[in-house]
């Protein structure tokens, strides 16, 4: 396992639900500590490491989120059953007879979403989907006072995904929770490991965000703290390579190259920025994808219309099984999408971004 493995492997394995980013942000803070001339953190946490003169310009802002989609507790039932509440987009057929990890004020409590056993279900009830509100979770507890007292559960406490990582089968694929956006996140530390070494001719801020799953919070404060004149969003992108969904719902495949994203429900790219994309691509044999959506939304819109707007892109890494227990992602996808990024941030001078920024 090289440096890069053990990065991706420690930030999918870490827990943090939307708003209770604290673990990857240790992480993050380790990690970018010696690759930046300084670090800091705005009002609702989202990490923002700099790599150039403060002050500097042009200012280019690379983001990720460092949020998962997660539960919270709710309330706790007379038996010691834990209610919740989702934070982030989840598929109510996702949840059930999932395990969970109940980040408690004394540790990690473990539990799994109960599920009636079909033996007692009639043939009708077998055939309907369960639905969030008939769920809960079992963390062993004899009652609500043995829940709150010895395990140390609280309302409001939040829930992750329990789930590790694992090199799938000896392959080039990576299996484990949380890509939506824990691989964005160590594409960043990467490209910024690369341009310490020869610094890009920009003040380049590789920012961590919080709360992107509940409507882009961290993206919003943050790109107000660091003004960019130019965005780009690293993201785990929309796979369609499996049965169930098709090109028309998505056009990502898992070992293509990085996807550039042209449409989601959040932002239209800069098609400027999209063409310098594409050219670094082609000058370094880079493939790369393309990905229209008529939903999702990301950090980059967040980046475009702060202050006085910011040509901004969204590049992902092809991901399946997006917003559930496990997802998959290619080595190959991570390594080329870190190759292009570095490129790109090479090119961008104080005349690339005028001009990319300029509507003559």
């Amino acid at each position: 396992m090289d440096n890069v493995e053990s990065l991706l492997e420690e930030l999918t394995n870490a827990h943090g639900p939307s708003g209770f980013e604290g673990p990857v942000r240790a992480i993050m803070q380790r990690e970018l500590s010696g690759l930046c001339d300084g670090l800091d953190t705005d009002g609702i946490g989202s990490l923002i490491g700099r790599l150039g003169e403060d002050g500097g310009s042009p200012r280019v802002m690379l983001a990720a989120h460092m949020d998962e989609v997660g539960l919270m507790v709710k309330l706790i039932t007379k038996e010691g059953y834990v209610m919740f509440l989702p934070l982030g987009g989840w598929l109510d057929q996702a949840l059930i007879n999932q395990r969970w990890v109940i980040m408690t004020r004394n540790g990690p409590v473990l539990g799994v979403t109960g599920v009636k056993t079909p033996h007692v279900m009639t043939a009708e009830a077998r055939g309907q989907l369960f639905k969030r509100e008939q769920m809960f979770i079992d963390v062993g507890a004899s009652s609500k006072e043995d829940a709150e007292e010895r395990l140390a559960i609280r309302p409001g406490d939040p829930i992750a995904p329990d789930s590790r990582f694992t090199q799938l089968n000896g392959g080039a694929l990576y299996l484990g929770k949380a890509w939506d956006d824990r691989v964005g996140l160590a594409v960043i530390v990467e490209v910024m490991r690369r341009l310490r070494e020869s610094p890009p001719p920009n003040t380049l801020y590789g920012v961590a965000t919080v709360q992107e799953e509940v409507g882009l919070r961290g993206a919003h404060t943050s790109s107000f703290a660091v003004e960019p004149d130019l965005g780009i969003n690293l993201e785990s992108g929309v796979a369609s390579d499996y049965p169930g969904i098709s090109q028309e719902e998505a056009q990502e495949k898992v070992g293509s190259g990085p996807a550039i994203f042209l449409h989601d429900s959040s932002m239209l790219p800069s098609l400027k920025l999209r063409d310098l994309f594409v050219d670094t691509a082609r000058e370094n044999d880079i493939p790369v994808q393309f990905d229209v959506l008529s939903g999702y939304g990301e950090d980059g819109a967040e980046m475009q219309r702060t202050h006085k707007g910011a040509p901004s892109i969204n590049i992902a890494v092809p991901t399946r099984y997006l917003h559930s227990h496990n997802g998959i992602i290619s080595r190959e996808d991570f390594d080329r999408t870190v190759d292009l990024v570095e490129a790109v941030i090479r090119k961008l001078d104080a005349d690339t971004v005028r001009e990319l920024k300029s509507f003559d």
